[in-house]
């Protein structure tokens, strides 16, 4: 069973800026090729690598123990050496990573791989490149990494699998990994030791995972948007707390931007002028609230695409130099802060909706909906447990808001002394981007099902849209069902409709259309 996918063009060409697009991208099979000057920068800098070696130079990993062991010399043999570097790091513990985000962490290791910095041979890029052209995913447990000198422990799973050693996915299907490079027509790589560092001594599974995360919290924000719009159109809100000289006296542009977008969105609406003059914050602040989240975000994506695209490995070899540089690239701060800033926003983004959901079931704020919008109250229940559900969740993410980057505990013999634990950072914004997307879709299954119960559209163009398209997929509440299904696909729904009216703009994580419900129900 041959799982290779012949494309005549790549997908993806090294080296070269690698973005969070693409890792979500590598979720399924992609074609990466490698041009033919970038092979020959590798080839150069492997000739240099071993020229320096055979000249009696230590070279951190290719001669020498790891760690505080740098004292002590390494093993005699190229493969020696390998195992030296693999077998001591396949100490991880915990349920497997998600394939999307282990598939993305290749991407990553790739990228950095192909700048010719590292020295490795090139057929570890080759076996890379041929790996993401097949469904073969490496199994790599969730816990082992503190984010310094990179993310040893994972990586090494992720290039024992490769040699045939441990586990891997193939179509889904987990696999001894010698099985699972047979099924997907893959020759076991052969590493040295500087391979074989190269491949664990990278930041590249925080930065992938927190790149997803980013993508993710992207698409949650228009979301939120519009989410916002469709409650004030249902309630019958005015649209004066979105007047764009408020925002413009706020200071912050992003709070205008943000308003901008939701009067485009209520544009056309008709209050019913049986709100209060002024509405609760869960409406009346939204802008601010997304503006500032939306600014934390635009941040948080410079910083993990400049760590996408730079060099996270130790030593570095510079060739037109001459010059073999030992340092602390792999040194995974900058990630970090940022994927702890993200947990932040995804957060309050998910305590906003936890809130907007229970202005919306509350028959003394609602404007005249049903309790728990329930078609019969008390033989029926509405969306009373999608409302426990969230609480629950916002819960779980509150809990998950502790930031990791400051939590450093000394290891290895105090070599490591201070780390960054970017990789519980970004595995932290990760999971809570995922939440969020639960909490949106109750939000956008309990907005449907408040349109239902008023029986009549609302009144700005755009909301009516986006009930339709809701309405499309989620069937009315009419008696007490299961909605976890629901749930889980109508957040996407919203994705969708606020993509293709325009309303995120290109390149945004919000303008994305390619990731698929069932590639966030299986861990994206």
């Amino acid at each position: 069973m041959s799982t290779v996918h012949d494309i005549v063009t790549h997908d993806v060409t090294l080296p070269g800026r690698i973005d969070a697009v693409m890792l979500e991208r590598a979720s399924g099979v992609l074609d990466v090729g490698l041009s033919e000057s970038g092979r020959g920068e590798l080839e150069r800098c492997r000739r240099f690598v071993d020229s320096v070696v055979a000249d009696g130079h230590e070279v951190y990993g290719a001669t020498t123990g790891f760690g505080p062991l740098v004292t002590y010399a390494g093993r005699d043999t190229a493969a020696g050496q390998c195992d030296n570097t693999l077998q001591h790091l396949t100490a991880g513990q915990g349920a497997d990573l998600p394939i999307p985000v282990v598939r993305a962490t290749v991407l990553a290791r790739l990228a950095s791989l192909t700048k010719a910095r590292s020295g490795v041979t090139p057929s570890v890029v080759d076996g890379l490149t041929a790996m993401l052209r097949t469904t073969f995913t490496p199994a790599v447990p969730t816990y082992g990494s503190v984010g310094a000198s990179g993310d040893l422990v994972p990586l090494a799973y992720v290039a024992q699998a490769l040699r045939g050693t441990g586990h891997a996915y193939v179509d889904g299907a987990r696999l001894p990994a010698a099985e699972a490079l047979r099924a997907a027509g893959l020759t076991p790589l052969e590493l040295d030791g500087r391979d074989a560092l190269a491949l664990v001594n990278g930041t590249s599974l925080t930065a992938a995972t927190a790149g997803l995360a980013w993508r993710s919290i992207g698409r949650s924000l228009h979301t939120a948007a519009a989410l916002s719009a469709l409650l004030a159109d249902v309630l019958g809100s005015t649209t004066a707390f979105l007047d764009h000289r408020l925002l413009a006296a706020f200071g912050h542009a992003a709070a205008g931007e943000v308003g901008a977008r939701m009067t485009a969105m209520l544009d056309g609406t008709r209050p019913t002028g049986l709100r209060p003059l002024q509405e609760p914050y869960s409406v009346r602040c939204t802008p601010q609230l997304l503006g500032a989240a939306t600014s934390a975000h635009r941040y948080a994506g410079g910083v993990v695409h400049d760590d996408l695209n730079g060099v996270s490995d130790n030593p570095l070899f510079f060739v037109d130099d001459e010059a073999v540089a030992h340092g602390g690239n792999f040194f995974g701060q900058p990630c970090s802060f940022v994927s702890d800033l993200l947990t932040t926003v995804a957060v309050q983004v998910g305590n906003l909706t936890e809130r907007q959901l229970d202005l919306l079931v509350d028959p003394n704020r609602n404007t005249g909906l049903p309790p728990m919008l329930s078609p019969c109250p008390g033989v029926h229940h509405g969306v009373q447990g999608v409302q426990l559900a969230s609480t629950a969740i916002v819960a779980a993410m509150r809990r998950q808001a502790v930031p990791a980057s400051v939590q450093s505990l000394p290891t290895n013999l105090h070599n490591q002394d201070i780390v960054p634990f970017g990789t519980q950072a970004a595995q932290n914004a990760w999971e809570t981007a995922r939440l969020l997307r639960h909490l949106q879709g109750g939000l956008a299954v309990a907005l449907r099902q408040a349109v239902h119960l008023r029986a009549d559209r609302p009144t700005a163009p755009f909301c009516a849209g986006l009930a339709d398209r809701l309405a499309e997929v989620v069937p009315p509440i009419e008696q007490d069902r299961p909605l976890d299904a629901d749930v889980r696909l109508a957040a996407g729904v919203v994705d969708a409709y606020v993509a293709g009216a325009g309303m995120a703009e290109p390149g945004d994580p919000g303008g994305s259309g390619d990731v698929t419900t069932a590639a966030w129900n299986q861990g994206l």
